[in-house]
Order: C-alpha cells, then structure tokens, then sequence
C-alpha cells in the first residue's frame, strides 16, 4: 500500500470484531456467538477509520509495518472496539456521599428526595456553579471513563429544570466533546423531575413553551452543534420506580431507547421487541438502591436489543463500563458475549452510532482496546481488575491511554 497509515495493531492473540456484516444491532442468538478472530491484526487510517482488520498474517502482506506511523505489538494480548456507556449524566457539582449512608441505613431513593437530597439538591448546586467549574468536573470524570475503555459515551443534561442551566449544561457538554479525545453523545433532559416550588402541569408547560423552542433556536444557529448533526431522537427514562407503560409508549412513539425499566411490562418487552427500541439497562442503579433487577433475560429471550449504560451520576458514582458488564452477569444473568455487544454495538444502536462505532469493520472508526490477557472475557470476569490488564486505549487510531503498569495474573 502506498499510503501511510496511522497505526498498525498486529498479531493480537484474539480480535474481537462483534460482528463482522455491518449489523446495527444484535439480538438473541446473535449475541450469543460474537466475531473473533484469532491471531489478528487491524489497520487504522489518518483519518481515524479502520482500514483492514483480519488474520496477521494477510494484513502484513497488505500493509508492511513501514507503511504505518505507529505499531502496536499485541502478541499474546486482545484487541477488542471501545466500549460505549449509553447512559450518564456526569454534569453536575454538589457532592452527595452522604446520601450512600442513608441508603445503607435503608432510606429509599424517595426517602432521600424527601429529606432535601437527590435530584433536587444536586440542581441547586448546579445552577448555583460556573460552567468553568462543571467543565472541570466533568473533564476529569470523562477522562476517568476513557481510562476504563470507555470511547463513546452518553452525556444529559438535566439538572438544571430551567432554561438557563439546561442550556449552561449542554453548552459544557459541547465544549467537552471540542476539546477531549472522547467521544461524546449529547442528550437533553430536561423533564428529568419536576423542580421545587412547580407542578407538574408547569414544568410540562416550561419544557415544551420556553426550553425546547430555545434549544431548537441553538441548533439552528449551530451553538449545540452536536445536536444538529446527529438529529433529535427520543431517548427518556422509563418504568424504574413504578410500571407506568413507558416501554408501550416509547415504542408507540419509535423511540430510539429507553432506560431503565426495572418495572416493565410483558406487554412493554414485546411492544419493544417489535418497535426496536433498544432497551438500556443499568446494572450499578439497581444494585445501589436495592431495586428489582431489569428483567434482562425475559428481553433478551423476546428479541429486544439491549444495550448497557453506567448511569454514571452523583447517585451511582461508577465510571466503569467493565464493572457495569460484570454487575449485568452476575446480577441480570446475562452471558459475558451478551454483556459485551450490549457494551459496543448495541449501546452505539441505542445513540444512533451504530453505523460509526461498536464493532471493528472497515470505515468505522478506529476506536479499541488492547487488554495484557489471552482472553477477552477477563475484562468482565475480573471485577474491578481493568486497570491492570486494560494496556491500550485507542480514539480514531490515536493511543490516548497508555498504561505501563498492566500485570499478568
């Protein structure tokens, strides 16, 4: 090949592609048997996009190491694509420690919302904050993400419930997805409790008459140009506390997803099987607050696409998508090839990046992990073992998280 690339990761023990057929999404048993190719290697581009990726020995043939900026020897280790948290809301400033010994005391999450904590006491914070301040924040929070494997992830808003804030919040966000190497999904939230001092019928009111006109004014005028590109898609927290038929109603209304879901309804799996709305689960909420589990394998068995998000917020403080995989295990029962396309391909089907990311196929891009083990399925078995096996992160075929420091077991 004549042209330069930008790197070259050769002779990995296992290549985990996910799937190998340009598929958005996988379900039943495709999730059950995912790609993986043995001793391989891939080929990123200078323009961030996988170029080849297949048996060592036919890339080497293709694309001499000379050929290539940077090279990565993977020998006896794993190359699999970045994960992707389809769920976060990691803007925010208060902090809220306290409330985990209430919980442990046996407060309910209404409880601790009843006692001045929760959402509300994290929105006086955070309208109260500098966007400087919740930039900061939410750069060392994002960048601890990226640490864990994380490449693409879900950002909301949603603490403010009020224009000013919401819009100050996603105004971060932006700059965040400017300025860090990861990648960044935004999503507006604004309905995400009614606020002090409000009913219900006026925080509707607000959020359909004064926050979406404005946001749809910003968009236009290119402030939140993530939103413009990618398109507004319905995405809202369903049936968590109380099965309230929101998994009927966001696939009556061909919604992109829905999270949570830990009280949903026969009727909801099925109405979102047929719909393909992807259901995101959130392992770390369940178990944080002692809820009923989602109903993962009933779903999983009817068709519906699961994906898996972190909730990363001030009430489940994880930024670990390996630890989110391990608690779906254990916890939801689902297999370590479910865990890990819920992680990838279906979380990136869920934020509508499913053409771009969650698997390692030519013109996508090259977003991967290379892990210091001789299986894949250590990232997940070995609970809160990453950071000794995670040796590699790599953003658009550029190495953003190097770390030295991995062992062998």
């Amino acid at each position: 090949m004549s042209e330069n690339q930008r790197l070259l990761v050769k002779n990995a023990k296992q290549v985990v592609l996910i799937c190998r057929n340009g598929e958005k999404f996988l379900n039943k048993d495709g999730m059950k048997s995912l790609s993986v190719i043995e001793n391989g290697s891939v080929v990123i581009g200078r323009d961030g996009l996988i170029k080849a990726v297949g048996p060592a020995e036919t890339i080497s043939a293709q694309y001499p190491e000379s050929s290539c900026d940077h090279v990565i020897d993977a020998t006896d280790m794993c190359v699999l694509p970045g994960l992707v948290d389809a769920h976060t809301h990691p803007v925010w400033a208060g902090d809220r420690v306290h409330e985990f010994a209430m919980k442990l005391a046996g407060a309910s999450y209404m409880d601790v919302h009843r006692a001045g904590g929760g959402i509300h006491f994290t929105v006086e914070h955070t309208r109260a904050a500098a966007a400087s301040e919740l930039l900061d924040a939410l750069t060392r929070r994002l960048q601890r993400m990226l640490r864990a494997g994380t490449t693409l992830v879900e950002c909301k808003s949603g603490y403010g419930l009020e224009l000013q804030t919401e819009v100050k919040m996603l105004e971060v966000i932006e700059a965040a997805r400017r300025s860090l190497p990861i990648n960044i999904s935004s999503t507006y939230c604004g309905a995400h409790a009614v606020p002090k001092g409000r009913t219900e019928a006026e925080a509707t009111a607000d959020v359909l008459q004064v926050q979406l006109p404005r946001l749809k004014e910003l968009m236009s005028a290119g402030t939140l140009q993530a939103g413009r590109d990618m398109g507004l898609n319905i995405n809202f927290h369903g049936d968590e506390l109380h099965p309230m038929n929101s998994a009927q109603l966001g696939a009556e209304l061909g919604a992109l997803a829905i999270s949570h879901l830990e009280e949903v309804t026969d009727e909801g799996i099925v109405a979102m099987a047929t719909a393909k709305t992807a259901a995101i689960l959130l392992p770390t909420t369940a178990y944080i607050l002692r809820l009923p589990q989602p109903r993962a394998r009933d779903m999983l068995d009817a068709g519906v696409i699961v994906a898996l998000g972190s909730d990363f917020n001030p009430n489940a403080f994880c930024c670990s998508m390996p630890i989110v995989m391990h608690l779906a295990c254990v916890n939801m029962r689902m297999s370590m090839s479910e865990a890990l396309a819920a992680a990838t391909i279906n979380a990136a089907y869920a934020l509508g990046r499913a053409h771009t990311h969650g698997s390692l196929e030519v013109s996508k891009h090259g977003d991967l992990l290379v892990l210091n083990c001789s299986r894949w399925e250590h990232l997940i078995y070995q609970l809160g073992g990453h950071q000794e096996i995670l040796r590699y992160v790599v953003i658009k075929g550029n190495i953003v998280h190097d770390n030295d420091k991995t062992m062998q077991m």
